[in-house]
């Protein structure tokens, strides 16, 4: 598997978890210049912006670990596109979901309130 087919993978993971958890999909991979944001969502009254880390082994560290302050800042920048488009009033919050997936195992971590603007 590379790895654009492992980040897909690993995004309709985390749709499934987020359902399941009672979230409400509203888009997936939106993107704005050259960013993107892999899963837009709701819970309850609350807009969350998410994004999703996958990996086949945590030796290298937690794939949440690979959302540095640059990729925050860039997430960011797409979430004011989209708030600002769709004329979104509601309170918003930024999750990552990270995952380790191998023939072995399947680990999801949802980390909420993960940064902030």
């Amino acid at each position: 598997m590379n790895t654009t087919e492992l980040g897909q993978f690993g995004e309709n993971i985390a749709d499934r978890f987020l359902t399941e958890k009672g979230f409400h999909i509203l888009d997936r991979n939106f993107r704005f210049k050259k960013g993107e944001i892999d899963i837009i969502a709701e819970d309850k009254d609350v807009l969350v912006l998410i994004e999703v880390k996958t990996r086949q082994t945590a030796e290298i560290g937690e794939p949440w670990r690979a959302v540095t302050r640059a990729k925050q800042r860039q997430i960011i920048q797409v979430a004011n596109n989209y708030i600002q488009s769709r004329q979104i009033t509601k309170n918003a919050r930024f999750d990552i979901v990270s995952i380790v997936t191998n023939s072995y195992r399947t680990t999801i971590e949802h980390i909420t309130d993960a940064f902030y603007p």
